[in-house]
């Protein structure tokens, strides 16, 4: 067999190899954050961009809660993390909720407002990489990303850059911008994991440019404690696992259109996790299906 051949194929054996290896420390980088955690919320903005002399920054926001996050799904190239937040022991809120998926090609990129753009990348444009994908606690869209896992010199990371909606906690408060350009880190810790973010608040409007508002910087510390601690959040999705496979389901049909996204806000001024929250888990898919056709904007 010919020398150069032979290196040839050794080295493409050694690439494949050492893809596998990467790939499965970047699973076992997204399953860890799986578990019970005491979590700390921190946000504050840093700069000021606005040109109103009247603007006023947006309070220093530092909560605290105990989240419960299931491994809804294990598939070899698609992870499902679901998020229960647990607030003093009795109340339970079905949170947010986020997917991994190996060199995924598709993409639903925030526009603004509550419209979202279809688009896909070749694959080698993703070649390695796991998209991110965030979900609102309804299970819409929020914002989604592609990136590497890195694992170098004992740290484990995964950052991307992408736009995304209002957070909850500004979207009653703020109205002078509409759209939050994310930078997101997601490390694991010796303690758990931190979910580290630099933004921009910015302004989008048809045809023009963007215009930047404000920075802000949030950290949110996932500190791993005893499952036993989140037990009523590991009762709440084992009833009620059924009733919300049916919701991400419905949503995955309609995100298998493949086509621009454009959804309602309100709906007889409830907003759509209203409508969701006030099921019973034992609710049929057909109305469940119903109430999500009446916010996606034919």
């Amino acid at each position: 067999m010919n020398k150069l051949f032979t290196t040839a194929i050794l080295f493409s054996f050694c690439i494949a190899g050492n893809s596998q290896i990467n790939k499965k420390e970047d699973v076992k980088a997204i399953k860890s954050m799986c578990g019970c955690y005491e979590v700390e919320f921190n946000f504050a903005e840093t700069f000021q961009y606005s040109k109103d002399e009247s603007y006023v920054p947006s309070e220093t926001k530092y909560d605290r809660g105990l989240e419960w996050i299931e491994l809804v799904e294990d598939q070899p190239n698609k992870l499902v993390l679901q998020h229960i937040l647990i607030v003093n022991d009795t109340m339970l809120v079905k949170h947010w909720r986020q997917d991994w998926e190996f060199e995924n090609t598709s993409f639903y990129q925030f526009y603004k407002d509550k419209s979202w753009k279809y688009q896909t990348l070749a694959k080698d444009d993703v070649k390695g990489q796991w998209t991110q994908r965030v979900f609102q606690v309804d299970d819409s869209p929020r914002y989604e990303g592609s990136a590497s896992w890195v694992h170098v010199d004992g740290r484990h990371y995964w950052e991307d850059n992408t736009d995304a909606p209002l957070p909850r906690r500004e979207q009653t408060i703020r109205k002078d911008y509409n759209v939050l350009n994310r930078t997101n880190v997601h490390e694991i810790t010796k303690d758990g994991w931190i979910h580290d973010q630099d933004n921009v608040k910015l302004l989008r409007s048809e045809n023009s440019t963007d215009v930047a508002i404000a920075k802000e910087k949030g950290t949110d510390y996932y500190k791993k404690v005893a499952d036993s601690k989140c037990l009523a959040g590991q009762k709440y999705w084992k009833e009620n696992a059924a009733m919300w496979k049916n919701v991400r389901d419905k949503w995955q049909t309609v995100f298998n259109r493949k086509l621009d996204l454009n959804l309602e806000n309100r709906v007889n001024k409830k907003p759509l996790y209203s409508y969701l929250f006030d099921l019973k888990a034992d609710t049929p898919k057909a109305e469940t299906d119903k109430i999500i056709d009446t916010f996606v904007k034919r």
